[in-house]
């Protein structure tokens, strides 16, 4: 069963040659621990995001694992270095088959 979720990454559109830039990376999941029990005494199965990557323009360049204690849509924020104009590619997978991506363009000059 695959899942989705809403995806927004903030970064810049242009930058300069070697310049550093902010990306910020934000999923909409509830991040559930699996510790919990529901009303009824059930336990409220795990679903956490495993992972996010980062790959620009195919070269993995940023990458966390999270787990259970990492709270409801979590926001990531990082760095890299414009190289070169291209696509980023984030990508977030979880348990039960959650997988989502997006992606952005920079130009580089």
């Amino acid at each position: 069963m695959s899942k989705t979720s809403r995806t927004g990454i903030t970064m810049p559109a242009q930058a300069k040659k070697d310049s550093i830039i902010e990306i910020r990376a934000i999923a909409q999941h509830d991040m559930e621990t699996g510790y919990r029990y529901s009303e009824d005494g059930k336990r409220i199965p795990r679903d956490i995001i495993r992972f996010f990557t980062c790959q620009y323009n195919g070269e993995e360049v940023f990458r966390a694992d999270f787990y259970p204690g990492i709270g409801a849509n979590p926001l990531i924020i990082f760095t890299t270095i414009a190289v070169a104009s291209g696509t980023l590619e984030f990508k977030w997978v979880g348990d039960d088959g959650y997988e989502a991506v997006n992606q952005a363009q920079i130009t580089v000059s």
